[in-house]
């Protein structure tokens, strides 16, 4: 059996059954080859309201089924993403134009395997109480998720969302981007489709802006978890104030990666070149700046250029690359115009910095001032920039000097000075004698500043403060005493 092969999902959405959405179509288009791989439905407002009706009639009788057939239905989701691993990898890879090693099907498989035992978590506490009575917490499920999955991992971070509310007793309507809709959306609706989940839980409505607008602003859906960049997610924000939604905002990242005095270079620059180019960059936790002391910058930035010349780059469907396509034009052209923009601003090209269809050298840009565009913003594509640092405490002042708080890495052979140097720097992760960018189902996920609002995802405390509501019961033998 294959998953995707019969294709019954093609031009259709993913609610109620495989239905004709209101809107046109989706092209699924490779983009290293711009080969057309297939058509997705498009969801249309209507489409998002029928789908919100469906999943508040289902979600009751899920929430009241055993945790252990929601669990079961979630281990068999797991098993099938095993099965079909190298199908669906064929997906991410051909549609998101991911190297195979961040397809992520085994990771989604972790994601849901962890979400089958949340099934069965303590869900709330017995309270001490001055009155004769019994009282005690419990964990409801909030209804109702709204997913909002973005396209440079779309495996692992729409399941890292949909797997746990589902655990929880929720329905879940997912909006995958539309460049990664079967990848990123089709693949769930027939994992979950072939693992028994019952009908009208999960919908899957591709779409651009407009239905992710629609999505937040529905009353409906009291929760909304979000994974995307800093500008989309202050709008979902916007969007969501006047409702008093609860939101699970997962933003960009500028994160620095320390190389302090003491680090192994040889090391620290196999470490920078995969922090910086894995996946071409399109990863929220890539070091984005190479902090790297004055004695050590000029060695390091050698090593560095050395091994992003040796990068193959390449269509990752046609064998082992380092990494493959920019995602689409606009995303190639803002590297580009990040990277002339800080040229002009002074900084210095070692190498790369140019492109061949959606194809982006590594680059490495040396004494880049801070000024510059690609110090201060999140670049997502493959490009390090190099700055240098006098002592601890400049590397803390610089490494600090953002707004955004996802991740850092910090290269020592004297872990307790990178745990304190880990101290003055507020962000949400912090990865001592590795890159930036590392992830596990069982971690609590989340960045400060504006890099989101905190930890939301990932861990069992996470998932359950996301996806559940605390309620406080009290059960009295018979009523208490009044003064009137």
């Amino acid at each position: 059996m294959q998953l995707l092969g019969d294709r019954k999902w093609q031009r259709k959405i993913f609610s109620g059954g495989w239905v004709d959405g209101g809107g046109d179509t989706y092209a699924s288009v490779e983009p290293a080859t711009m080969r057309r791989l297939g058509e997705i439905g498009a969801a249309t407002a209507a489409d998002i309201g029928r789908a919100v009706q469906r999943a508040s009639k289902a979600q009751p009788g899920w929430a009241a089924t055993l945790y252990d057939r929601r669990a079961a239905v979630l281990r068999r989701a797991a098993d099938l993403l095993e099965e079909h691993q190298e199908e669906v990898e064929d997906w991410v890879v051909r549609e998101a134009g991911l190297p195979r090693y961040f397809a992520g099907a085994l990771g989604a498989a972790e994601e849901f395997r962890q979400a089958a035992a949340l099934a069965s978590a303590p869900r709330g506490q017995v309270l001490p109480s001055s009155q004769p009575r019994l009282s005690f917490t419990r964990r409801i499920p909030v209804g109702v998720v709204g997913v909002i999955a973005p396209f440079n991992a779309p495996l692992f971070l729409a399941a890292r969302a949909l797997a746990p509310a589902l655990a929880l007793g929720n329905a879940v309507v997912l909006k995958p981007d539309p460049r990664t809709a079967v990848c990123g959306g089709v693949v769930f609706a027939r994992v979950l489709e072939e693992a028994s989940l019952p009908a009208g839980l999960l919908h899957v409505l591709p779409g651009g802006g407009d239905i992710g607008r629609e999505l937040v602003t529905h009353p409906d859906i009291p929760v909304i978890a979000f994974t995307g960049s800093v500008a989309a997610g202050r709008e979902v924000a916007r969007l969501a104030a006047p409702l008093l939604k609860r939101l699970h905002l997962e933003l960009g990242g500028n994160s620095a990666l320390v190389v302090l005095e003491d680090a192994d270079l040889e090391h620290a620059a196999r470490v920078g070149s995969f922090g910086s180019f894995h996946n071409a960059g399109q990863v929220c936790m890539a070091a984005s700046r190479h902090l790297v002391a004055a004695r050590l910058v000029e060695e390091y930035t050698a090593l560095l250029t050395e091994r992003a010349e040796e990068l193959k780059i390449g269509n990752p469907a046609d064998g082992d690359v380092a990494y493959g396509p920019l995602i689409d034009e606009p995303a190639r052209d803002k590297v580009h115009a990040i990277v002339h923009d800080s040229l002009t601003a002074g900084a210095r090209l070692v190498t790369g910095g140019t492109y061949d269809g959606l194809f982006y050298q590594p680059t490495v840009l040396a004494e880049v001032p801070l000024k510059a565009r690609a110090y201060q913003e999140e670049i997502f594509g493959p490009v390090a920039p190099v700055v240098a640092f006098a002592d601890i405490d400049e590397a803390a002042r610089l490494a600090a000097g953002t707004e955004y708080g996802l991740s850092l890495a910090i290269l020592t052979t004297d872990v307790m000075k990178g745990l304190a140097l880990a101290e003055r720097v507020p962000v949400g992760m912090v990865h001592i004698n590795d890159q930036t960018s590392t992830d596990e189902p069982i971690a609590p996920f989340g960045g400060m500043g504006v890099s989101g609002n905190g930890f939301r995802i990932g861990g069992q405390q996470a998932n359950l403060d996301a996806f559940t509501e605390l309620q406080w019961v009290t059960v009295n033998q018979e009523p208490g005493s009044y003064p009137f």
